[in-house]
């Protein structure tokens, strides 16, 4: 396929964005960004939250998985709607019922101003690191497949693509991003269709047939019982609900999209048509996963995991067409991840950190307050992006990805132990709580799996003997994030005294 021809795709792609973004943007004001002027249609919130939940990661690494964890991946997303459910019928009227528009402004009113930047942080540090990690693994394919060949540095890239997204992004914010998600969304379903489609076909069979043949491989096994595996249902069950609340009901960013619906009652119809959809979409990406392995093995195509998908849409046994819908697809899949971080980053920086909403200043200064913000989380976003580069080892993404997940726990400690008990905080010491809980948390998770940190890391820890003699051949797996928000929950505990009438 022609990088040259690839190449004018994403940038015809980029032009249709900004063209959305110029005619939704028109007479927007600093509501608009932060919130959407609270009048977003929940349908289009919905559908255009998939394309943020399922980031460019998710669309190489999901179908990827399945050569060697099946169809393990489904038992986390059963566990997402556990916990979207709570989302959308307690967190969900909290946040209405206090009219927020950062959602860390609750922590403020439960327990003061030191646990609300205390939130804002652990968001801002999160986020940061999640966003441009995916960012640069995205942009590392886009290199490979097109940009290379076109003899465009790397650097050159990720500041076009950022100077991109900064411009569709920049004036309209909430209110443009729940247009230009819903666009994006549509272009990877479609795509994602679309491969499946062509694949099974060069497949000499038809659905039923690719079915047939991923069952006999074992692909489609979707429950592990092997209770000491990270794999294991109930582990990936309860995990993945304490992800789904501490990563989207505790996120600036997707709660952000859900609370700019006008109503309470739109905004939980919203959540659940987004938790039905999202189903379907994870149990597609997980076909996609095994017919592409089903081709690899019948082409004797053998590549990294997370290269099997773009090495087989983009190679020339397809027509030009695959190449073309993998790449929109992609890019698809990638923006709304990004996008939507810059701008809640945005958001929960001039809310939560330097009180923006309640200066007493014209809503122009505001304006320029808030623009000169997005212009230095866009220029953090490059430079971590060449930092990454610079690393330029995917097994230290992992980490940092991890890293990224676990600073979820003190959010998801804050916001439990102000719902679930009436006790105040000594605020002097919650610091301290929030720090230590994620590293004790990433330090069980070392002992339990010393060999996948060490192989990260490039360093021999030493620790076999010790994990074999606390753990027993047990590996934390996706309740680490609930581990972490226990032990914030039990630290908050140690630091906090019963509330007087």
């Amino acid at each position: 396929m022609s990088p040259v021809i690839l190449f004018s795709f994403v940038i015809a792609y980029f032009l249709l964005l900004l063209s959305v973004a110029w005619y939704t943007s028109r007479n927007s004001n600093n509501d608009s960004f932060f919130i959407g002027n609270k009048s977003s249609n929940w349908l289009l919130v919905a559908f255009g939250m998939i394309g943020t939940s399922l980031s460019g990661v998710t669309f190489v690494s999901v179908p990827g998985g399945v050569g060697t964890g099946n169809f393990f991946y489904f038992q986390i997303v059963l566990g997402y709607l556990l916990g979207y459910i709570v989302i959308a019928f307690v967190l969900l009227p909290l946040y209405y019922r206090l009219n927020l528009t950062s959602i860390y402004s609750y922590l403020e009113t439960r327990f003061g101003a030191n646990a609300h930047k205390a939130g804002a942080f652990f968001f801002i540090l999160s986020r940061t690191i999640g966003a441009t990690a995916r960012l640069y693994l995205v942009i590392s394919i886009l290199q490979t497949f097109i940009f290379n060949k076109l003899g465009i540095p790397f650097t050159v890239t990720a500041l076009v693509i950022l100077i991109l997204i900064l411009l569709y992004t920049f004036e309209g914010g909430v209110k443009t991003i729940i247009y230009t998600d819903t666009l994006q969304t549509t272009g990877m379903l479609v795509g994602l269709i679309v491969c499946i489609i062509v694949i099974i076909k060069s497949l000499g069979t038809d659905f039923d047939g690719a079915m047939l043949l991923m069952s006999e491989k074992g692909y489609t096994q979707i429950f592990n019982w092997d209770v000491k595996a990270s794999s294991f249902a109930l582990k990936h069950i309860v995990g993945g609900m304490f992800i789904a609340i501490a990563m989207t009901g505790l996120d600036q960013e997707m709660m952000q999209k859900n609370i700019s619906v006008k109503t309470l009652k739109d905004s939980q119809k919203n959540m659940m048509t987004f938790t039905a959809v999202l189903m379907i979409v994870n149990f597609l990406f997980l076909i996609l996963g095994g017919v592409l392995y089903l081709y690899a093995t019948a082409h004797n195509i053998q590549v990294p995991p997370d290269d099997l998908f773009p090495t087989i849409a983009l190679s020339n046994a397809f027509s030009g067409t695959i190449g073309i819908i993998f790449i929109i697809a992609l890019i698809s899949a990638l923006f709304p991840s990004v996008d939507g971080a810059i701008t809640s980053l945005t958001s929960c920086f001039c809310i939560d950190f330097i009180g923006l909403k309640k200066k007493t200043i014209s809503e122009q200064e505001k304006k320029r307050t808030r623009l000169k913000v997005h212009f230095t989380f866009a220029v953090l976003f490059f430079i971590m992006v060449l930092i990454f580069k610079w690393v330029n080892d995917k097994l230290i993404i992992d980490f940092i990805l991890k890293f990224a997940g676990v600073t979820y726990g003190p959010l998801l400690g804050l916001f439990g132990f102000g719902i679930l008990t009436k006790r105040n905080l000594r605020e002097q010491y919650l610091w301290t709580v929030c720090i230590l809980a994620p590293l004790l948390t990433l330090g069980l998770d070392m002992l339990s799996s010393p060999a996948w940190y060490e192989a990260k890391l490039h360093v021999n820890l030493g620790l076999q003997n010790v994990s074999t003699a606390l753990f027993d051949g047990y590996k934390i797996g996706n309740e680490l994030i609930l581990i972490n928000g226990v032990l914030t929950f039990i630290g908050l505990w140690a630091i906090s005294n019963k509330k007087k009438n």
